[in-house]
């Protein structure tokens, strides 16, 4: 169907051959395969299906998504995926949002060391959670929490930092009771803060020291032992921001905050404005503002504005989301099945989730009436679409 808002795709193609000529030997792998599939993304060089309605015989011409986790436009379907599998997980309890930050300078050397430094920021984060819990001074209870990794600003600068839903509560030592958090109240940030910066610090010197660590540029210096140990020196005295936000209205406001994290990408097409000789122009929020003067327009050239984009493409492999204590994937049906049996927690079995869901919904559903669409054909990536189902 055709479409008249802008896309990340319509940078991608518009631009994309000079930015890819101009920074040949620069760009990774990883970051010309994302470029390769967002300019393809849902067009016919995936290949696609034609549809046709039930209920009023409209034809439609599907093209193919890329999947790529990248992709604006494929992350939506995706996240309701996601979600539709963790319905099950929620319990009865308020559940809170923790976001740990990585100090500016860790960020600059992050860009370079993504796998060792991004492990490094899950780890330490749900380290200090499942510690400063599980102190009996605080919480004295086993937690679980759910971790998502964002490594951009409003701005599409590089700022590494997780997202953490955390239930409000846990398991005592013995496993015989749920132990809730004060009302409104997760654990006291300020502990976090300081246990996150001195972990985090030891590791990154030891990552150091095994080597898993490469600098370049201005940073080069600190592949020496000692000049690194001097670099981190002032870290261990300022102050490292983690911040723990209300807790959410509800299961459903938790569903519908995971819904806009959890596969968030970089910068939404929604949020694209124009894209003409003056460059690219795009909304974000100036979060050092405050009130409405939050919400501005910036304007980047086009080669500035995908050299932002692909500096959040991560490595192969990597799991932007995890899942620890309670909720690790180990252990979260039995701890689950036990928190809701402390927490007195009626569980529905699966048939009782037919009856509540009623008729399953449809793959495809029309534009204009809302009833099933059926598949009539198939192209692949190296077909035509049929000469019978063209538009006119």
């Amino acid at each position: 169907m055709a479409h008249c808002a802008l896309e990340v795709a319509d940078i991608f193609r518009t631009h994309g051959p000079d930015w890819r000529n101009a920074q040949r030997g620069h760009l990774s792998l990883g970051q010309l395969k994302v470029m390769s599939a967002i300019e393809q993304c849902r067009s016919a060089a995936l290949g696609g299906h034609v549809l046709r309605c039930n209920g009023c015989g409209y034809d439609q011409i599907a093209y193919n998504s890329c999947r790529n986790r990248h992709c604006p436009k494929c992350q939506a379907s995706a996240a309701r995926r996601w979600l539709d599998a963790r319905q099950a997980d929620l319990l009865p309890v308020e559940y809170y949002h923790v976001v740990f930050t990585l100090p500016a300078s860790i960020s600059a050397i992050a860009y370079y060391n993504k796998a060792t430094i991004y492990s490094l920021l899950f780890d330490m984060a749900a380290e200090t959670l499942t510690t400063i819990a599980a102190d009996p001074k605080h919480l004295g209870a086993s937690i679980g929490a759910t971790l998502v990794l964002h490594t951009w600003g409003s701005a599409l600068t590089h700022h590494p930092h997780v997202h953490g839903i955390i239930p409000g509560g846990g398991l005592s030592p013995d496993g015989e009771r749920w132990v809730a958090c004060r009302s409104g109240f997760f654990l006291p940030v300020r502990v976090l803060s300081r246990h996150f910066r001195r972990r985090f610090l030891e590791e990154l010197q030891n990552a150091h020291r095994t080597g898993r660590l490469q600098f370049f540029g201005e940073y080069a210096a600190l592949a020496d032992a000692k000049a690194f140990t001097e670099w981190l020196a002032p870290l261990r005295k300022c102050e490292w921001v983690v911040y723990a936000k209300r807790p959410f209205a509800g299961p459903g406001a938790v569903l519908a905050y995971l819904s806009r994290y959890t596969h968030r990408v970089a910068i939404s097409n929604s949020r694209l404005i124009s894209l003409d000789e003056g460059g690219i122009t795009f909304r974000w929020k100036d979060y050092r503002s405050k009130g409405r003067t939050r919400l501005k327009t910036m304007t980047l050239d086009a080669l500035e504005f995908m050299r932002r984009f692909l500096l959040h493409v991560l490595p192969s492999g990597f799991h932007r989301i995890r899942h620890y204590g309670l909720l690790a994937n180990g252990a979260r049906t039995a701890s689950l099945a036990l928190a809701r049996e402390l927490l007195h927690q009626e569980v529905k079995t699966d048939s009782d989730a037919e009856v509540d869901s009623g008729t399953v919904s449809a793959t495809f559903t029309c534009p204009r009436c809302g009833h099933p669409m059926i598949v009539l054909a198939i192209f692949t990536r190296d077909q035509t679409i049929p000469a019978q189902f063209r538009p006119p």
